[in-house]
């Protein structure tokens, strides 16, 4: 299938053409967006350093506008989360990479919290709205290789934007600027492909009634949703874990300022996570569930034996391990149950599943960022974080074994 096609309506001249994306192309630029918008969410990782040292403020306000931009995507997922399903995709996207871009706008040329804060809030609604669309396009164009790029695309871009942003912090002129210039630029080429791609879902009725936030599952799901649950949540508290105290950490433990080591945690472990995603992607769902569940434990265990031995090299191991965990669970929890979704229920699906995840992402981490300012401090803080996700992935693993999943082949689905 070639990733570009040609539509040619039926004219007497024949003159009329309109280039359309074919499906290849169409799913790489579904989960290009993915990336760029997360990307763009873990881009200011490594920057609010420098914000702290030029507008002065708290490792607690940090706390604050990164809990904001969490309860945005999940203010926006339940009111958005399945309005793609009624209205199409192409809508959806459009809205939101133009909202995405503002909101980058500001993030450059900010000039103190405020302005910092309401990006992110602006930021989080955007990705939230944008993510059951891109999730379920994905599925609507391909169900076996868009199951697949649910799961690669969120690591890779959630790792490669701090890792991106900390080189630009270390090595280019103007961070708080550049950064944001260059995703724009991004977004805007992304703008366009979506003007190429034809639209995967037809329109239905009931978008209105699709805006009030209700949580429902279709009968089929109800049962592999509840296996995923714990498993996302303990996942993505892991990467709530490396995003909020992993760069003080990696500094720490290499006695090294550099916006660099800030960034690489985070991007092993989504590198790590990627890789894990494609070789599983065989493998029965279950097996990548407990995969990912013993990943977890293992990982996290090797980071907290890590800090206390003060070894920044050991700590970067475990986090590869801890990477294993994160792909393969998130994986094997995308795969029990997207598959069983009808089309017009994707994208609602997809949103509850978002949903589960940004929980887990921001409740722990924002707990944390209160107990590193008002209680033990950041290693003591690491430690109890790091118990609870070994605890969480406990649980999810007595829950998988407690249930029998169906056995699902996403690579003969078609």
């Amino acid at each position: 299938m070639s990733a570009l096609t040609v539509d040619r309506p039926a004219t007497p001249s024949g003159t009329a053409r309109r280039f359309r994306l074919g499906r290849t192309g169409s799913l790489a630029l579904l989960a290009s967006i993915v990336v760029s918008l997360l990307a763009a969410s873990s881009a200011p990782t490594p920057l609010y350093a420098t914000y702290q040292a030029e507008w002065g403020f708290s490792p607690m306000t940090t706390t604050v506008v990164f809990g904001a931009y969490a309860v945005a995507v999940l203010i926006a997922l339940l009111i958005f989360g399945r309005l793609s399903d009624h209205v199409g995709r192409r809508p959806v996207l459009f809205v939101t990479l133009l909202v995405q871009a503002a909101a980058l706008v500001v993030f450059a040329f900010a000039g103190g919290v405020p302005e910092l804060l309401a990006a992110r809030v602006v930021q989080g609604l955007a990705t939230g709205a944008a993510l059951a669309a891109l999730g379920a396009g994905m599925l609507d164009v391909d169900r076996t290789r868009g199951t697949t790029a649910n799961a690669v695309a969120p690591g890779i871009g959630t790792g490669g934007g701090a890792l991106l942003s900390a080189l630009v912090v270390q090595f280019l002129p103007a961070p708080t600027h550049l950064i944001y210039l260059v995703l724009l630029l991004v977004l805007g080429i992304q703008a366009v492909g979506v003007a190429l791609m034809p639209e995967t879902v037809s329109r239905a009725p009931g978008a209105r009634r699709s805006l009030i936030p209700e949580v429902r599952l279709p009968r089929q799901v109800r049962g592999p949703v509840m296996i995923a649950a714990p498993v996302l949540f303990a996942v993505w508290a892991l990467a709530g874990f490396y995003a909020s105290l992993g760069p003080a950490l990696v500094r720490g433990l290499a006695g090294s300022t550099s916006a660099v080591y800030g960034g690489l945690g985070l991007f092993v472990l989504a590198a790590v996570a990627a890789l894990t995603v494609l070789a599983v992607d065989k493998r029965p769902a279950q097996t990548a569930l407990a995969v990912g569940i013993v990943g977890l434990i293992v990982g996290v265990a090797g980071t907290l034996v890590a800090i206390s031995a003060g070894s920044a090299v050991a700590f970067l191991i475990a986090t590869g391990v801890a990477g294993i965990g994160f792909g393969s669970g998130f994986q094997g929890s995308i795969r029990i149950v997207v598959p069983l979704v009808a089309a017009h229920e994707r994208a609602g699906v997809l949103a509850l599943l978002y949903v589960v995840s940004y929980l887990g992402l921001g409740v722990p981490a924002v707990a944390a960022g209160f107990l590193v300012v008002h209680a033990g401090g950041l290693t003591d803080t690491a430690r109890e974080y790091g118990v609870a996700v070994i605890v969480l992935a406990a649980l999810a693993g007595a829950g998988l074994l407690r249930r029998r999943t169906p056995r699902i082949r996403t690579a003969n689905v078609r």
